[in-house]
């Protein structure tokens, strides 16, 4: 962890900034596959959240909570940086936890949306039982999930940031893994508000603008690293990221990946995330 410091002060800071502000701008791709794919192939969305979760889990358990461990042993001693790490751990589970509590969602945002309402969306048509009151709620609820979506991003954002300052190959897998899982969150968000308003460019931009959070997530832990924290809370903060990743593999990702992918499919994409992970590790250590 030594090494974040001199990182937040050099071209790494950059680097990280921009792989965290590509994974949150994938929520417009999502937007995109909403308006114009003649056919959203959920079998293939599936896959990749079960991809990005195999990613996540492998790289948290494997390399970010024992880089954690090492990192507060050293300056509280083996014993004590074991304990600290894991309360690390699940406190960034618990926050996630938290912040799904006090964001509750009607809608699930991680849904990946029907071929149907793809179809509808790509010939310009509203449904023809909604009504004003049903454009009204589909609205808001478009709405609500645009918010809830960018607070759960803020802290995918620092983990994505922090995963990429301590190690860049770390976080371009990481970044990868999220932008995956934004892009169904993107459809998610587009889908009722063009429905409520008729409006692509009003549904696209409310879409992309939820994923902003990652970047802003990102350049608020870099700051709080580089100006006001000190270092041995790094480890605390990297225990808290494996938490994070691991809450929203197996809360967000997995449920969804199963809902819409055979059960053998997922865990075969789930293998695939965690060997590509093993395999970079290995091969650039």
């Amino acid at each position: 962890m030594d090494s974040i410091s001199s990182s937040l002060t050099s071209g790494s800071f950059g680097f990280a900034f921009g792989l965290t502000l590509l994974a949150g701008l994938a929520t417009g791709l999502g937007a995109a596959v909403a308006f114009f794919a003649a056919r959203a192939n959920q079998r293939v969305l599936a896959l990749s959240l079960a991809f990005s979760a195999g990613v996540m889990l492998y790289v948290s358990f494997v390399e970010i909570l024992p880089k954690a461990t090492v990192a507060l042993s050293t300056h509280y001693g083996p014993a004590s940086g074991g304990w600290f790490a894991n309360l690390g751990f699940f406190g960034g589970i618990l926050a996630m936890a938290l912040i799904d509590w006090l964001v509750p969602s009607a809608d699930n945002p991680h849904e990946l949306r029907g071929d149907e309402e793809l179809r509808q969306l790509k010939a310009g048509r509203l449904p023809l039982a909604l009504g004003a009151d049903g454009n009204r709620r589909l609205r808001r609820m478009g709405l609500f999930t645009a918010a809830a979506i960018a607070i759960h991003n803020f802290p995918e954002g620092m983990a994505t940031f922090l995963a990429a300052i301590d190690d860049p190959r770390t976080g371009v897998a990481i970044a990868i893994a999220v932008a995956l899982h934004n892009i169904p969150e993107g459809i998610s968000v587009s889908v009722p508000v063009f429905y409520a308003t008729g409006r692509r460019g009003k549904a696209f931009l409310l879409s992309l603008s939820s994923g902003l959070a990652e970047p802003i997530g990102g350049a608020a832990a870099g700051l709080a690293l580089d100006w006001f924290l000190p270092l041995q809370a790094a480890g605390f903060v990297f225990a808290g990221v494996a938490g994070i990743m691991v809450y929203v593999s197996i809360d967000e990702l997995l449920p969804t990946a199963h809902q819409y992918g055979h059960s053998h499919e997922v865990l075969g994409g789930i293998a695939a995330g965690m060997a590509l992970m093993a395999v970079s590790l290995l091969l650039l250590r």
